[in-house]
């Protein structure tokens, strides 16, 4: 059974500099061999093309680049997260998921010609230096990158730790581009981060989901019993910004919080290897001999208040965790609406040390939603609350149905009328020149003046209230006596 989740492993939701994206290997299966007869028509007009490259271009080309080319073509011509990678881009895709990898830090899809930032990685130069989601790169050094693949882009922008890149950057809300250069550096993602923000109440943050963020979490859960003394009345699952990953570490975070058994996703192709229900078992969460670092965890993290935090560049193994935890009504989902990749895809070698990454499925929620193209819509929607100086303006947000060539959602249009969820609005100053921006303190993992944070806080504090109540409210006892006569 793990063998078989090995082969439906990506879904991280674009592209990340420095390292292809998370996924499981190996991921190719036998298949049996196409049936469909060869389009003779069409390939011949492809060797004529390729002849005539050959013959009348102004300089000699190499086959080898013309073949990697046109398959590189073909493959980013279905959707915007299938592609071919080199030896090198394949050999760099193994390391990724181990949470170290070189490069920027910054997960990227294309658009319209140009590298849209999905989502700048936590703690990575991309970070630092301000990127943020929806800003458009249109040029690195002094290449322009309209007529760049992704794949050219991506290989510009990786190289040496401590050599700079120069980005040319357009933000929505600014007059004109503006440039920023970045120090390439080994990036260590910190799958896990966890504290205990008041007594009582603890707060985990997932970065990405790597090989070991299952354990990682488990670690954090008794981590944070222990530094509370005691079991958790409430528990922050922060999946903001979290750009995906390894779907068997994304089974593995729902399992510790659902009961044993229940489904977690479910995946849906055209061939078998595509069609799985993956629940919060072993078998769909482990790897090879990997112990089960949820047997041993207390009990009461399977029912303790939740809420799960999410916003636009929450992707793919991200909202496969939301979407779990909110069709079992095991959390309360809080935040903007998010970024909507609702496909696996698998990584298929070649041989000779390349690879593709096909898209081979779509994947569903437990109550059969697919989130392709729209996203979890939380159950509250919470704006992020800050203050906006006049002269500062945000990047606009980027989800899966702005890229080209995106999927269709199979579920759309909905036969299911879905209430619009409350709306709570953050306070926001113009303006203000003494108010300060929300700002992580040094060594804190989230700020005091989180306002999303502060809300799921407060909720399940309501949440707790309410369970006291009802915990100590006594039966009423009735002396009326029924009648053995229905009326």
């Amino acid at each position: 059974m793990r063998n078989k989740l090995q082969k439906l492993s990506l879904v991280g939701s674009g592209v990340v500099i420095g390292v292809a994206l998370s996924l499981n290997l190996p991921a190719i299966a036998d298949r049996e061999a196409a049936t469909q007869p060869l389009p003779l028509d069409e390939l011949r007009e492809f060797t004529e093309v390729f002849g005539k490259i050959k013959s009348d271009y102004v300089e000699p080309v190499d086959d080898k680049k013309l073949i990697d080319q046109a398959i590189n073509g073909m493959l980013s011509g279905l959707d915007p997260h299938s592609a071919y990678m080199n030896a090198d881009e394949f050999k760099e895709l193994q390391v990724g998921t181990q949470g170290e990898f070189g490069g920027l830090g910054i997960e990227v899809g294309m658009e319209d010609g140009f590298v849209k930032v999905v989502s700048p990685i936590e703690d990575t130069p991309a970070q630092k230096a301000g990127l943020k989601s929806g800003d458009l790169i249109i040029k690195l050094d002094d290449t322009p990158v309209k007529g760049l693949t992704i794949n050219d882009a991506v290989k510009r922008m990786r190289g040496k730790p401590n050599t700079p890149i120069t980005l040319t950057i357009v933000r929505k809300g600014m007059d004109k581009p503006f440039t920023v250069t970045l120090i390439r550096a080994i990036i260590k993602v910190k799958s896990v981060k966890y504290k205990l923000v008041e007594p009582n109440f603890g707060y985990v943050r997932i970065t990405q989901f790597q090989e070991r963020t299952g354990e990682n979490l488990a670690e954090a859960i008794n981590a944070l019993l222990k530094d509370n003394k005691g079991p958790l009345k409430g528990i922050v699952l922060d999946l903001r910004n979290d750009p995906g990953g390894l779907l068997n570490s994304a089974v593995g975070v729902s399992a510790t919080f659902l009961k044993p058994d229940s489904l977690v996703v479910y995946t849906d192709g055209r061939t078998e290897d595509s069609k799985m229900k993956l629940t919060a078992t072993p078998d769909f969460y482990l790897r090879g001999d990997q112990a089960d670092y949820i047997k041993d965890l207390p009990a009461w993290i399977k029912t303790v208040p939740m809420v799960v935090l999410v916003n636009a560049g929450s992707a793919s193994a991200s909202e496969i965790v939301a979407g779990a935890l909110q069709d079992h009504k095991r959390a309360i989902i809080l935040g903007t609406q998010s970024f909507g990749k609702g496909s696996v895809q698998t990584i298929l070698p070649l041989g000779n040390g390349t690879g593709i990454k096909l898209t081979t499925a779509r994947y569903f929620t437990p109550s059969g939603r697919s989130i392709q193209a729209k996203g979890i819509t939380p159950d509250i929607i919470v704006e992020e609350g800050k203050v906006v100086d006049s002269n500062d303006q945000d990047g606009f947000g980027v989800r899966e149905s702005d890229l080209e060539n995106h999927l269709s959602n199979p579920n759309s249009p909905s036969p299911i009328d879905i209430p619009t969820p409350p709306k709570i609005v953050a306070p926001e100053k113009t303006g203000d020149k003494s108010a300060k921006k929300t700002k992580l303190e040094p060594g804190e993992i989230v700020s005091k003046d989180d306002f999303q944070l502060n809300q799921a806080l407060s909720l399940l504090k309501g949440i707790n209230i309410l369970k006291n109540i009802d915990s100590s409210a006594k039966p009423i006892k009735s002396n009326a006596v029924e009648s053995s006569t229905a009326k």
